[in-house]
């Protein structure tokens, strides 16, 4: 059985990461209509591999990020369903069938399932934003059984393995460029959320995912693209109203994730990210209903984390600005 979904895997070397993704997908139990590999200038055998597992390959003239990869992605696929995959994952079996069937079932705007780390325990689920502007992938960190998902509605998704109505993407936008990698897709999900666009969350659709397997987790890059997105992030979609209620949130959340970058010795790659998110910096002008949205994945971010153990940052975090109510 074919289903109407093409699948965008942005890539950007670690070929052989690829092959494992591309094995996965021929072996679902259903077939996408085609599957699409954006080659963001690797200088590795990228395409040679797609070629050889029979994938559509578009080649970025240079590297632009995970943003831009996807974007041409998304022109170039011909199905109305989108699934969007990292080049780092893996899919069980069914992943496809089951996700695809309860998006078509629940007739949402997109859908995700379990993304598992390789040791087994959660990597990512559905996304959650705090108050001072920072997200969690609801369930990171923790043991599966600890954050006992079941099938739901959810208004912010993790683009590493989704799917998504390509219509979607006509009405809300393509994804920021600007961001280049990282909180790109919180910032796709905050413009869905605001116009009243609604996923579903399927426990049972499961992949593993390395992570950060292009550029490595805590590198100079990796650390100054997400705190100069952060700042991007509440420039997006913080009104200036806002920005003044939520200051004292904003900062805690923004310095404890200084705090963690210094931690791994990248304080001056945070600094530097702070800085060009200052830069560029524009007052949201707009009166969006962000703040009603934000306050209840807020408290979601506290109960799962009251549920499962309270992560160091989230301690801190909620300790210095209170439970939100």
């Amino acid at each position: 059985m074919t289903v109407p979904v093409s699948i965008v895997i942005p890539v950007h070397n670690r070929s052989e990461l690829l092959r494992q993704l591309l094995k996965s997908i021929e072996s679902q139990t259903v077939a996408p209509l085609e599957v699409i590999v954006v080659d963001d200038a690797s200088t590795e055998d990228t395409a040679a591999v797609a070629g050889v597992c029979g994938a559509r390959i578009v080649a970025m003239e240079r590297n632009s990020g995970f943003a831009a990869s996807v974007n041409r992605g998304i022109v170039e696929a011909r199905g109305e369903i989108i699934a969007l995959l990292n080049s780092d994952v893996t899919l069980e079996r069914d992943w496809l069938e089951i996700l695809w069937s309860a998006m078509d079932a629940a007739s949402a705007d997109f859908a995700t399932g379990t993304i598992l780390q390789p040791g087994g325990l959660v990597d990512g689920t559905y996304d959650l934003v705090c108050r001072g502007g920072t997200a969690w992938r609801a369930g990171a960190g923790h043991p599966l059984r600890a954050f006992n998902g079941k099938i739901r509605e959810i208004r912010f998704c993790s683009a590493t393995a989704a799917l998504y109505r390509k219509s979607l993407f006509s009405e809300v936008g393509r994804f920021d460029e600007l961001f280049e990698s990282y909180l790109e897709d919180v910032e796709f999900g905050m413009r869905c959320a605001v116009r009243g666009k609604r996923g579903i969350y399927c426990p049972t659709a499961v992949c593993q995912h390395l992570g950060s397997s292009s550029f490595g987790a805590w590198t100079a890059r990796v650390v100054r693209l997400i705190a100069r997105n952060q700042v991007l992030l509440l420039a997006r979609h913080y009104p200036p109203g806002i920005l003044r209620r939520w200051m004292w949130r904003i900062l805690v959340a923004q310095l404890l994730w200084g705090a963690l970058a210094v931690r791994h010795g990248r304080g001056i790659s945070w600094i530097r990210g702070k800085l060009e998110g200052v830069r560029s910096f524009q007052i949201n002008r707009s009166t969006s209903p962000i703040e009603d949205l934000v306050v209840e994945s807020e408290r979601e971010i506290y109960r799962l984390q009251a549920a499962g153990g309270f992560d160091t940052y989230w301690r801190i975090y909620f300790a210095l600005t209170g439970r939100p109510r």
